[in-house]
């Protein structure tokens, strides 16, 4: 499968800054081609990359600004790529309480809704609950929110939905990690972040939004909670975010999506 992916980040920095950019396809796609270009004002910037956590790809520019920023990504993808190993640190590090997953608050709530289930049958289980539950609107939640907000609420958008699922697996002592992706087919279009779930030594894919088909998204950056996956982190000043336009597509139509169906992301 060919997919064509962009995003076009407008921001105004007030004073210089280092900025760290996480919209590159994670190390492990299948590369066509791809592109990487940040101007501030009329100028090129340069930037370094460093490889985090299964491949993540991070930029980091420093000292940017003032003035306005423009980062662009453009990047063509075919095949399905590696399907992400499983270190010996995940089953550990994955079952913890983290920022925007509070699994150790959900203990009680988690166990008993879902007793007795196991396995892949667990993770649809849960998946669909929160999907039949909480409602996607765009704007409802605020960037600090947690899994327990998003219960507490019943609405939000695909970050809110990931934490929410990912929290109750860890909950119900199932390994599972936010993952920020391109998604292909994906209205409205944006950014996605969708959920990853230790199972028989695999990490199914989870996306109670349903939004867009699991097999056509493409790995940006993975980590506990959307602390560890933000697509763009500034530090030292604060920036004013402008504009951003995401792009995800397929060569032809996209493939369907059965929810019954354990599915792999590369």
């Amino acid at each position: 499968m060919r997919r064509s992916v962009s995003c076009r980040i407008e921001a105004d920095v007030v004073e210089p800054t280092d900025l760290v950019l996480s919209v590159a396809l994670a190390a492990g796609a299948r590369l066509e081609a791809e592109s990487l270009v940040v101007t501030l004002g009329d100028t090129e910037v340069g930037c370094r990359e460093v490889i985090a956590d299964h491949g993540t790809r991070l930029h980091i520019v420093d000292g940017a600004g003032p003035g306005r920023l423009v980062v662009t990504y453009a990047a063509t993808a075919t095949g399905d790529g590696t399907p992400a190993p499983v270190a010996d640190i995940d089953p550990v590090r994955y079952l913890r309480p983290s920022r925007y997953c509070e699994s150790d608050r959900l203990t009680g709530f988690a166990r008993d809704q879902f007793r007795g289930l196991h396995g892949a049958e667990l993770v649809r289980s849960v998946s669909s609950w929160v999907g039949q539950r909480v409602a996607y609107v765009s704007g409802s939640s605020r960037p600090t929110d947690g899994a327990v907000a998003t219960l507490l609420a019943r609405e939000g958008v695909c970050r809110d939905f990931a934490h929410l699922v990912t929290a109750l697996l860890r909950a119900c002592d199932v390994p599972a990690r936010l993952v920020s992706v391109y998604a292909p087919g994906l209205h409205p279009m944006d950014f996605h972040a969708v959920t990853e779930a230790l199972v028989d030594g695999r990490w199914l894919v989870v996306d109670a939004t349903c939004l867009a088909p699991r097999s056509s998204l493409l790995r940006i950056a993975t980590g506990r909670d959307a602390a560890d996956t933000a697509f763009l982190t500034s530090t030292g000043t604060t920036l004013e975010l402008v504009s951003l336009d995401v792009s995800a597509t397929t060569e032809g139509d996209l493939p369907d999506d059965d929810i019954g169906r354990d599915v792999v992301l590369a």
